[in-house]
């Protein structure tokens, strides 16, 4: 039996480098990192559900692709084995908010039979900057984006994407949505606590998910995901999941650039969409936030 744990996030909140050092873990002493070879599954690929189904995904609705999406993530992955008695541990990515398909069924957590989810969230005034430059489009018009009940990804008219449509939400609805639900259980990552001490953060997940990992995989992780380095490989290689109109991917990284990077007004009205979830994450705000009770205490 495989142990999924689902990495969920909202997007460019650090997914992406999270399954990049995954990734590294299982490489050998010596081996080199292929950022166009991470080899870590995506729960709305299309490719997989077509395959899975034997369906052309082009002739069914909305409704009847989210209908099908549980059994689909149910499925065994043939591709990952057990190691002794220990179940191998399978990650995939999501970026779907955590809802219920109109036949009432969990979208992701229930169905699937995943032992966990690993939520990863950032900061949503450095977020803002990095999805404009992925979508692009105007700061603004990311800040509207990321406060739209609509918001959502594969939904481009003109062609089908590479990934079924992904239901976002708002930032806020997105993280409170992982965060108070209870098919499954939840540990959360803070995309700075992550920069801020990588193997730490790296190890404490990965104990979660039930994978056992070596302080040594976990320095050579870390050296081989540092984000300079990420950036470098773009730069000569290119990276496959840039999209179409970006011209990066790996942009800057940098907990608290927003400082930089927003004006004032453009701060404020994240932190007024915001302010509580914010606050309940950690995150400092530049106005006095309303009360707030922050996550893990009671």
């Amino acid at each position: 039996m495989t142990n999924r744990v689902w990495l969920a996030s909202y997007p460019k909140s650090g997914n992406t480098w999270f399954r990049i050092l995954i990734h590294c873990l299982d490489l050998e002493p010596g081996a080199t990192l292929d950022i166009n070879r991470l080899g870590i599954q995506t729960a709305a690929a299309r490719v997989p559900f077509e395959d899975a189904t034997l369906i052309d995904s082009a002739i069914l609705t909305r409704t009847e692709v989210e209908c099908l999406r549980p059994r689909i993530h149910g499925r065994p992955n043939p591709d990952i084995g057990e190691l002794g008695n220990q179940a191998a541990t399978e990650f995939v990515k999501t970026h779907d908010a955590y809802s219920l398909t109109p036949l009432g069924e969990p979208l992701l957590a229930g169905a699937s039979g995943a032992k966990g989810v690993i939520l990863i969230v950032r900061d949503p005034r450095d977020l803002v900057s990095s999805l404009a430059v992925h979508k692009h489009v105007s700061v603004d018009e990311a800040i509207a984006f990321l406060d739209s009940p609509d918001a959502a990804f594969g939904d481009k008219p003109g062609g089908l994407a590479r990934h079924l449509y992904q239901q976002l939400g708002r930032w806020s609805d997105h993280v409170a949505g992982w965060l108070n639900q209870r098919d499954i259980s939840l540990h959360l990552v803070r995309y700075e606590d992550l920069q801020r001490d990588t193997a730490h953060i790296l190890r404490d997940a990965m104990t979660f998910a039930g994978r056992a990992v070596s302080p040594e995989q976990v320095e050579r992780a870390v050296r081989l995901a540092d984000f300079g380095a990420l950036q470098a490989q773009e730069a000569r290689s290119g990276f496959r999941e840039t999209a179409r109109n970006a011209t990066v991917f790996f942009r800057r990284g940098q907990a608290g650039a927003w400082r930089e990077e927003l004006t004032p007004r453009q701060t404020r009205d994240i932190e007024v969409a915001h302010g509580p979830m914010m606050a309940t994450i950690g995150y400092g705000l530049t106005f006095s936030p309303p009360s707030h009770q922050k996550f893990g205490q009671s």
